[in-house]
């Protein structure tokens, strides 16, 4: 008995009219990869081998049906039968609950919801799910197949009477058209789903972030500029939920109505054809824009650990999923096989691409667990979405020791010094008015035996941000230690002082070397003041970010830990940019 449960959210409410169609009988085919089902599959069995499997909502339905079918042909393996429990489940869900298990951190994921039960057997709407839980930090997490058993473009959606004006159906637009529109002097209202947990929504900012960056040339200070610009329009009509994004275009033909609802957003092409198969008043179109996003992909995912009797069992399901009869399900659920064609039944977007009419945007390109994606794409897009469209308060701590003068080879010569300042600087760049930033010091004996000195306060970024810039100019490296534990702990007591609701309160302090500071406390005192200063209602995250051959994680982790931070390491100097940017984006929900 195949059972699908789980939170449905908006996918589930408007699959049900597609529900009959999903019954299509399962085409059974005796050749090629059939062969392992005739092989497994007997008239009888005793016993049950109980696979568990997780689905993205919207292919579900289909799944359930073909393993359905499956069992009651008499699946089983070496003469056990074979169950199979089909959950529906949100991938961000799953996602989540699998980051917990293997140590991973997810930026603007959050904690996995205790509901949620890691699989056999996980099917997400995308690869970039697997991906960034590798990047993440999961490295003990290795996967097995991850073939795609489904594909769903990733398209623009528009109300038809706002795409009419750009041309559609008849003109095809590229993402820097949208760029123009979504940041012009009067936008159009683009929003999106949280693309940290929405694959779709992050495909989509992808592209129009390599847009945006494309814009700046060989400026780079441009071409951020462009891409936070892009973003921060996008955040104007950000939503958590797809339901709620879908909520906010237009429900009536009355052109205030048009003028004043949601003008587009980055869904899949099954989610617009679920929408608009509930008939609302304006019916969404689908642009297809060029260069075409990574769809999605519903790679087949056998998860770590499983026991090698439902391993071979799961083999077979995969093969029972990529039948004819299968694709007849897909399009049932207003899904396309892997290569992008779709089976009988299925209704295409009016302008959607179809392999099977040499349209070449609609090939297969994209398959497999990599799907075509960057990992360190995904993982800056990730961050920088994080960091430039949400808001906090943190004192950034430079560490100004001797040490520091020492050159990078990488950086044509500029000291560790300059390099992480020039960092400093741009990621000061990301953050909006809304932020509270304050900027120390640190090594040893700064102000008399003090090891620390404030070079400013921590003040909101709409009246703080020239002295900041300011204050990252006049630095430079001392002929001292480093001070690195009395700093941190005058830090924390001075963060947790004026503690802020509604923001992250966090410390990020760069440092090249370990505690060294005769005079000062150890880091068994450290660990035990923190653990007494510590308030869960007014929590305050320590990230520590280390630069070159002499930090020592092993001495730092201990002390991230208790604050719910992390420590960064790199021996390249010119790469903490891009961990400044990962520490900051793995910052949890503000409290409220």
């Amino acid at each position: 008995m195949v059972t699908v449960s789980g939170r449905h959210r908006m996918r589930s409410s408007l699959r049900g009219a597609g529900a009959a169609a999903a019954a299509i009988a399962l085409v059974l085919v005796v050749a090629g990869s059939w062969f392992g089902y005739q092989q497994l599959a007997g008239p009888s069995c005793s016993g049950k081998i109980q696979l568990s499997l997780a689905a993205a909502p919207e292919i579900a339905p289909a799944v359930e049906g073909a393993a359905d079918q499956w069992v009651a042909d008499g699946a089983a393996v070496g003469g056990t039968c074979i169950a199979v429990n089909v959950t529906s489940a949100e991938s961000v869900d799953v996602a989540a609950a699998v980051a917990s298990k293997y140590g991973a951190t997810l930026a603007g994921v959050g904690q996995a919801s205790g509901t949620v039960v890691t699989p056999d057997i996980w099917v997400p709407d995308s690869a970039s799910w697997l991906l960034r839980l590798k990047a993440g930090g999961a490295t003990a997490f290795a996967p097995a197949n991850g073939n795609s058993i489904a594909r769903s473009p990733v398209v623009i959606a528009m109300p038809e009477p706002v795409a009419a004006r750009f041309g559609w159906p008849d003109k095809k637009l590229g993402w820097t058209d949208l760029l123009r529109q979504v940041t012009s002097d009067k936008p159009l209202r683009a929003g999106i789903v949280e693309p940290t947990q929405d694959a779709a929504a992050l495909s989509g900012l992808l592209s129009l972030a390599t847009a945006a960056s494309a814009t700046g040339g060989a400026d780079a200070n441009k071409a951020q500029e462009a891409t936070i610009g892009a973003l921060r329009a996008l955040a104007t009509n950000r939503s958590s939920l797809r339901q709620d994004l879908l909520a906010r275009f237009p429900r009536s033909s009355d052109p205030a109505a048009i003028a004043s609802g949601l003008g587009a957003a980055a869904l899949s092409e099954e989610d617009v054809v679920a929408y608009n198969n509930t008939k609302p008043p304006i019916p969404l179109a689908a642009l297809y824009l060029d260069p075409a996003p990574v769809p999605l992909d519903y790679p087949f995912t056998l998860l770590p650990g499983v026991e090698p009797a439902k391993a071979s069992a799961a083999k077979v399901l995969f093969e029972v999923l990529t039948t004819p009869g299968f694709k007849n399900r897909l399009a049932g659920q207003a899904l396309r096989a892997p290569d992008g064609n779709w089976g009988q039944g299925f209704k295409a977007p009016q302008g959607a691409p179809s392999p099977a009419g040499g349209d070449a945007s609609a090939a297969s390109a994209g398959q497999g667990a990599a799907g075509g994606l960057d990992p360190a794409q995904i993982q800056k897009a990730t961050s920088t979405w994080s960091v430039a469209t949400q808001s906090g308060r943190m004192l950034s701590i430079i560490d100004v020791s001797g040490s520091m003068k020492q050159k990078v080879a990488t950086a044509n010569g500029a000291t560790r010094e300059q390099v992480t300042v020039a960092a400093a600087n741009q990621g000061l760049a990301l953050f909006d008015d809304s932020w509270s930033i304050g900027l120390w010091t640190f090594s040893t004996n700064l102000r008399g035996s003090q090891d620390y000195r404030e070079i400013v306060p921590i003040k909101p970024l709409s009246s703080n941000r020239r002295a900041l810039q300011q204050g990252l100019a006049s630095i430079t490296p001392s002929s001292g230690n480093t001070g690195l534990f009395d700093t941190l702990l005058a830090a924390y007591k001075t963060v947790q002082e004026d503690w802020e609701p509604g923001k992250v309160n966090s410390i990020v302090l760069f440092t090249d070397g370990k505690n060294d500071d005769d005079n000062g406390i150890s880091q068994k005192q450290l660990i035990d003041q923190l653990k007494k200063l510590r308030d869960p209602e007014q929590p305050v995250q320590v990230i520590i970010i280390g630069i070159g051959n002499d930090v020592s994680k092993a001495e730092l982790d201990p002390i991230t830990a208790v604050t719910g931070g992390r420590t960064f390491v790199t021996i390249d100097p010119t790469k903490i940019g891009e961990i400044f940017l990962q520490a900051i984006a793995i910052r949890p929900p503000a409290p409220r």
